[in-house]
């Protein structure tokens, strides 16, 4: 479980990925890593307007959020109101298919690893 901890802080390794360990490692890796951890059920999520909730609540996104793409990017892009060296957004659930929420997650990744802060999106 160290290496799994150790490889959550680079940044340079961040992505968005298909999750390989057991649920408890990763939590015990986040935890012991100080990053915040995400956790988004979109199993059951109909469309973009369930999807974009979902994500709303378990990013706890702030009251401006406005429930479209552009405001998830923007909340993904932001996190101040939830600080910390590294964050990870676990998507529960089968890849929406969605592109434009494929482009976010490749945004959001490459935007904090240019801060030099790891954001990994992992699938499970």
């Amino acid at each position: 479980m160290e290496d799994l901890c150790y490889l959550l802080k680079d940044a340079n390794g961040a992505g968005v990925y298909r999750l390989n360990c057991s649920l408890d490692a990763l939590h015990d890796s986040v935890q012991r890593a100080g990053f915040t951890l995400f956790e988004a059920d979109i199993a059951t999520a109909h469309g973009k307007g369930e999807v974009l909730a979902e994500m709303a609540r378990a990013i706890k996104a702030p009251d401006w959020f406005g429930h479209n793409w552009d405001a998830l990017a923007d909340a993904l892009g932001d996190l101040s109101w939830s600080k910390a060296p590294g964050y990870v957004l676990l998507l529960r659930g089968e890849h929406t298919g969605e592109d434009i929420l494929d482009n976010i997650l490749d945004a959001t990744v490459e935007f904090w690893r240019i801060q030099k802060k790891p954001f990994w999106i992992l699938f499970a």
